[in-house]
């Protein structure tokens, strides 16, 4: 029991840190990054029209004129203090920028993942018992404009079908102007928000507004995850102990869910957790067609303003996300297969 109690301790205290150095390597990458763009912050600041001496004294009080090594550290203590600066553009502090934005993305990001897993796992099974059949054509087709197809254009003729058409879904934005403000933000996730607060029109509005891009979004999922568990599943099934299961009578079913589809579980959690990183990340051209205001939106708000303060705490939260991800799959490897632990 001693020997196993000191082992875990072992094993969590490497966990953190290893996630230190992680986010330690990504604050480094970032602040070097921010500093190296054609973009001066003391110009956004005071504007073009200031003189020699404003620009001089804004940039001794922003601490652009100590050395770069003196700038990294005092970067990393404020933000080990929750201190990401004050935007430019909405001359807020950003981490509170952030905690309002990030959750509508999460919100879009999530739903898409549940209709990308939801989908495309099924799909992909299912071309894989078929290879060669027609479903496994119309699969890699569909995978093939996953793929292919622009996310903006896919966006646009979304609304132009589905809301301007066919009247299905509302239209851009997260709610319609009649139904802001009206329930409190708890958790600046929407719909959790209205069903908290029981306002069910406000909880199906959000609903209509999130169905489209959140459903465009699961079809770039789909297309990937659907095509990994097809290249997956094919390698199973040609498996000697799949030949020996049928053989023996094992019922299709299980053959296929059971004995093909159980081993590839540990690399799925990688595509899934790739995928759903990759939505939190990749959303900035469906924000910016839906005027979702998500932190894609306000990255590229930030970008074009030249608020490097927005742009560093924005890129800081997204690789941050993808260090999370990467831990929690860690965690459900050691689940689902035991022989990882060792």
């Amino acid at each position: 029991m001693a020997v196993r109690a000191g082992r875990s301790a072992k094993g969590v205290g490497g966990f953190v840190v290893v996630t230190a150095l992680t986010f330690l390597g990504l604050l480094a990458i970032t602040f070097f990054i921010g500093r190296v763009v054609p973009i001066d912050p003391v110009l956004s600041v005071v504007g073009d029209r200031a003189t020699q001496a404003q620009y001089d004294a804004a940039r001794v009080a922003m601490g652009l004129d100590r050395p770069l090594i003196i700038q990294f550290f005092d970067y990393v203590w404020s933000v080990m203090q929750g201190d990401l600066g004050t935007s430019i553009s909405t001359n807020r502090p950003v981490a509170d920028d952030l905690l309002r934005v990030f959750p509508a993305t999460l919100e879009m990001a999530t739903l898409g993942i549940l209709i990308g897993v939801a989908l495309g796992v099924p799909a992909g099974v299912w071309a894989a018992t078929r290879r060669g059949e027609w479903v496994d054509q119309v699969m890699r087709v569909f995978a093939l404009l996953g793929y292919s197809v622009p996310a903006f254009w896919l966006g646009l003729v979304g609304l132009a079908f589905f809301y301007a058409g066919l009247g299905w879904v509302a239209g851009p934005g997260r709610l319609d102007i009649f139904y802001e403000g009206l329930v409190p933000a708890r958790t600046n996730v929407m719909l959790i928000d209205a069903a908290l607060a029981g306002d069910w029109d406000v909880f199906r509005n959000a609903l209509a507004h999130l169905v489209l891009p959140a459903s465009i979004l699961g079809f770039f999922s789909l297309a990937f995850i659907a095509r990994m568990t097809r290249s997956f599943m094919l390698d199973q099934l040609g498996q000697e102990f799949i030949t020996t299961a049928r053989v023996k009578g094992v019922p299709e079913w299980r053959v296929i869910w059971v004995h093909g589809f159980k081993p590839i579980r540990v690399p799925l959690i990688t595509v899934i957790g790739l995928s759903y990183a990759a939505l939190l990340e990749g959303s900035v051209m469906i924000e910016t067609v839906f005027s979702w205001p998500g932190i894609g939106n306000y990255l590229t708000t930030a970008l074009l303003n030249a608020d490097m303060n927005a742009v560093l705490g924005a890129t800081l939260v997204i690789g941050a996300v993808f260090i999370l991800i990467n831990k929690i799959s860690d965690v459900l490897y050691r689940v689902l297969d035991p022989r990882s632990k060792g």
